[in-house]
């Protein structure tokens, strides 16, 4: 194994995002996936039907006993839930400001059940000072710039100002929400921008595509992979993950395979 990822994030009981997708995809990518659970879920296709959150402290606790012991290259956030937890987060973040932060900024489950509480939504810009790379999709984005998306240029000028604004290294702006037959991406960083094009998939399966996505680039950037490899093969994972998905489930956020046959 190559590559230690600390996540932190909450459990998704159905198991198609949160720890398990997280702790799924490292696996795949050959890393090493260790945890720090801010939440427990009980969720299904159909919905997120109760969250019951860690305390603080018992988080901060999970993630010092990790990295004072096991270490990490890379760290992964992933659903944090409260200000108090992101707090606690932050302070650690703190006495471990060389290890790269990649943060997906969960706020809302692909059901449309809401993950954070919105004095969280302000406590979030706290991390913004440890992130390495920021994944926020369309109505994440909307809610972290102010910007009103509608289109992949108005996602690209939220994008940019957002990581203008909070000195972000790098931002990939998902747009998998936005109109249209092609899935665009955008890779911001200074100076530099990448688009990434991809047909959309006609599918329910799609539920943990943000957690996966993101833990596939933390597990190579941990690997050594620079940031647009990463996404570039983290994306061509999750595509085939949705193509290859299990035939589970009978709601609307339905699960991916996290262990696809490789194209090629």
């Amino acid at each position: 194994m190559k590559g230690r990822v600390l996540i932190v994030a909450g459990s998704d009981s159905g198991g198609g995002a949160g720890i398990q997708a997280d702790i799924k995809t490292v696996s795949a990518f050959g890393g090493f996936a260790m945890t720090a659970i801010t939440a427990v879920t009980a969720q299904n296709t159909r919905g997120v039907s109760a969250v019951s959150l860690m305390s603080p402290a018992f988080v901060a606790d999970q993630m010092r006993a990790v990295l004072d012991d096991l270490g990490a290259d890379v760290i992964k956030l992933g659903m944090l839930g409260n200000a108090e937890i992101m707090d606690a987060v932050c302070d650690i973040l703190a006495s471990y400001a060389d290890i790269p932060c990649v943060i997906d900024p969960v706020m809302i489950a692909t059901s449309g059940s809401r993950l954070m509480s919105e004095d969280g939504e302000a406590a979030f810009r706290r991390l913004y000072k440890y992130c390495y790379l920021l994944t926020p999709n369309v109505p994440e984005l909307e809610v972290l710039s102010g910007h009103v998306i509608t289109a992949a240029e108005t996602m690209r000028h939220a994008a940019v100002a957002l990581r203008e604004r909070q000195k972000i290294p790098y931002l990939l702006a998902k747009g998998g929400h936005l109109p249209g037959s092609c899935v665009v991406d955008l890779l911001i960083s200074d100076g530099a921008e990448a688009a990434f094009h991809d047909a959309k998939i006609d599918t329910l399966h799609t539920h943990g595509t943000g957690c996966t996505l993101a833990s596939a680039v933390a597990t190579l950037l941990a690997q050594g992979i620079d940031v647009r490899t990463a996404v570039q093969q983290g994306r061509a994972y999750v595509r085939q993950a949705i193509l290859q998905a299990p035939p589970w489930g009978t709601g609307c956020a339905r699960p991916m395979n996290h262990s696809p046959q490789r194209e090629g």
